[in-house]
């Protein structure tokens, strides 16, 4: 059996990676039998068993390298304004382009973006569980409760496209923007069908955990109607190819809004849900206007100004202030 202080140099090793030498572990070692008033003396075999075990650590560290959450300067998917072959925009591109035209051209034709934020795993989670209820009301062409709670006509879309529809990453809904080389991507979470009139409601599901009635009145949220709007916009462009002429895609989206209960007495492995359906009335006439002046953008050569509400210009001209006083030092 192996010594437990062997034994807990080994877990520290493989847990932390810190013993990257077999004088560190033997340190850890020492210190940890020290501290049980016991000798500090390694004995031969502790030294084999030592020296095996951050062995074994160097094999993981050479199968599994540290790679880098955040790549600071890309060389793929850069546009290329000499280029006459379609480059994809995402709607949260455009959403960039629209917050700050200087972090847009930066990551999109010079490859650096913006650090990265961690995904939101429970609300992954919440959108997940929603589409595989509402796909079962799909399967049985039925309103799901939601809707007839709130007196809604509808029924889940059913559509060969729609799963394409919905994989935001590889596919989405794509439209081609007349006279550039942009296609305009997005996925959707959800879309109904009214069966009285053809009208097809896009959706959209949200989660969140706050006290009272969710709404949509924060301007923060106006992302999310952008959001719905481009959306609304890309599937009037399937009309007549993807979709059957007889559709028409109705200027009133819902949100699917989850608020999570945290007022509960204890968790008990479950978070309770309160769940609001919220009608917005889309706009979405800005929508190509605003994709033909990314177009423009990206065909320029020069960096285009910041814009004075963007968070991150800001952030990097207090950083380079502050590299300039140094050097002045």
């Amino acid at each position: 059996m192996l010594n437990k202080y062997i034994m807990l140099t080994l877990l520290i090793s493989l847990s932390n990676f810190l013993c990257t030498s077999e004088k560190s572990a033997q340190q850890i070692y020492t210190k940890k039998r020290k501290a049980d008033t016991q000798t500090a003396i390694i004995t031969p075999v502790d030294q084999v068993v030592l020296t095996c075990a951050l062995k074994v650590v160097d094999n993981i560290r050479n199968k599994k390298p540290h790679t880098s959450y955040y790549n600071s300067q890309r060389s793929r998917n850069l546009y290329d304004s000499s280029s006459t072959e379609s480059f994809k925009l995402s709607r949260s591109k455009l959403k960039d382009f629209l917050n700050c035209q200087r972090c847009f051209f930066i990551d999109r034709k010079k490859g650096t973006g913006h650090v990265p934020g961690y995904p939101f795993s429970l609300n992954s989670a919440v959108d997940a569980l929603l589409k595989k209820e509402f796909d079962e009301y799909r399967q049985k062409q039925e309103a799901h409760p939601y809707c007839i709670d709130n007196n809604i006509n509808a029924i889940p879309f059913q559509h060969p496209l729609l799963e394409s529809w919905r994989n935001s990453l590889y596919e989405g809904v794509q439209a081609q923007i007349n006279g550039t080389n942009i296609v305009l991507t997005g996925g959707i979470d959800d879309l109904w069908i009214n069966p009285t009139t053809n009208e097809l409601i896009v959706v959209d599901y949200k989660a969140t955990s706050k006290k009272g009635d969710v709404s949509l009145d924060a301007d923060w949220q106006d992302d999310y109607k952008q959001q719905i709007e481009i959306y609304q916009w890309l599937l009037r462009q399937q009309i007549g190819t993807n979709l059957d002429s007889q559709y028409t895609i109705s200027d009133t989206a819902y949100f699917v809004y989850c608020n999570g209960d945290a007022q509960a007495e204890q968790f008990s492995n479950r978070l309770n849900f309160k769940v609001s359906l919220l009608p917005y009335k889309g706009d979405c006439s800005w929508v190509e206007p605003a994709v033909i002046a990314a177009y423009h953008c990206l065909q320029s050569e020069k960096i285009p100004a910041s814009s004075s509400s963007c968070d991150h210009c800001k952030r990097f001209q207090a950083v380079s202030n502050h590299l300039e006083k140094e050097k002045s030092i």
